[in-house]
């Protein structure tokens, strides 16, 4: 087994910063790749601001590639960046991948879910645990209850076990 601190780092590549647009017909040229290869049929569509890039694969069947909690969408995505901004040499923009719109749909059904949840740490005044979670559900369990004055959010725990842990205010006032 080979050291990673013993091989040499690669140095960024020379020349201007890839071009945001170039770096998004990579992607889309690579999820609608994959899809096929699924038997899918789909459609690909950027959103581009600054260096932020999201990518929107849109279709039937795609489901595959969101996988349980998106766990499926997240390698796709992670896939996605390798293909797309190693092709451009780009290490400048932020690629984000969302198939059939599952990441809105999970943001509105985590939040309904996390204020459940702090509404029951309210009223029984007994801190609660969440089951762990990839880092993009922890930051929306946080954006989702950083407005409330009646609970306190901390994440706890090593990747892959790390979770949100909600707590009563009056808990953390002291």
């Amino acid at each position: 087994m080979t050291d990673n601190a013993d091989r040499p780092r690669r140095e960024r590549p020379e020349g201007p910063p890839a071009d945001p647009t170039e770096v998004a017909a990579q992607a889309e040229k690579f999820l609608l790749g994959l899809a096929s290869a699924l038997g899918a049929s789909a459609t690909a569509n950027s959103v581009i601001e600054g260096d932020d890039i999201e990518v929107h694969l849109n279709g039937s069947d795609l489901g595959l590639l969101v996988g349980p909690r998106g766990s499926t969408l997240q390698a796709v995505q992670d896939i996605t960046r390798v293909v797309a901004q190693r092709r451009m040499g780009d290490h400048d923009t932020r690629l984000r991948i969302d198939v059939g719109g599952y990441r809105a749909k999970r943001k509105e059904a985590l939040g309904r879910f996390v204020n459940q949840v702090a509404d029951e740490v309210v009223s029984t005044g007994t801190p609660r645990a969440l089951e762990a979670m990839p880092s993009p559900d922890r930051k929306i369990v946080h954006d989702a209850l950083n407005g409330r004055t009646d609970i306190a959010t901390h994440s706890e725990g090593e990747d892959p076990n790390r979770r949100v842990v909600i707590t009563p205010a009056s808990a953390t006032e002291g």
